[in-house]
């Protein structure tokens, strides 16, 4: 076992852990924050995107104590401080950018990286943005919609598919 600290969500947390433990297991499972989801274990399909110090990486894809240190930001964290919705996580319920619901964390969680690098992306930078998190549900029209409403952006031109 080995000791893990991190910054989850603004809280401190130290643990104990097994060198194997991944960082998505220890977040749902330790942590009890079950919107980080396992949707592939190949991090093929971006369900477990989390924020370590600021960048979007799959949890799936890294060990708990490669965290260690770290400011870790989950989709549990994202809500207001008031507890509404941000400006994203609002943007994919007006736009229906979910059905399921099952992607939806990593897709939210690579979206506020992405507005974070470029405020502004064009519709083909959104769609090459999200080549790392996979739906099966929505064909990915309504969560380009989504996205580029988050960032201020007129949807209106947003031809489906």
């Amino acid at each position: 076992m080995t000791s893990v600290s991190m910054t989850v969500n603004g809280r401190s947390v130290s643990k104990e852990v097994e060198g194997r433990t991944l960082l998505v297991d220890f977040l749902r499972n330790d942590m009890r924050l079950t919107g980080t989801h396992v949707g592939c274990d190949t991090s093929q399909c971006g369900a477990c995107v989390v924020h370590v110090d600021g960048r979007a990486v799959k949890a799936c894809a890294m060990f708990a104590i490669e965290a260690d240190g770290a400011e870790v930001g989950t989709i549990e964290g994202q809500a207001n401080a008031d507890g509404s919705l941000n400006v994203i996580q609002q943007a994919f319920q007006d736009h229906h950018g979910l059905q399921c619901g099952f992607c939806t964390p990593g897709m939210v969680m690579s979206t506020v990286a992405l507005l974070k690098d470029n405020p502004k992306p064009t519709e083909a930078e959104v769609r090459d943005y999200l080549e790392g998190n996979l739906c099966r549900c929505t064909g990915y029209h309504n969560i380009v919609k989504a996205i580029m409403a988050a960032s201020g952006q007129d949807v209106s031109s947003i031809a489906a598919e």
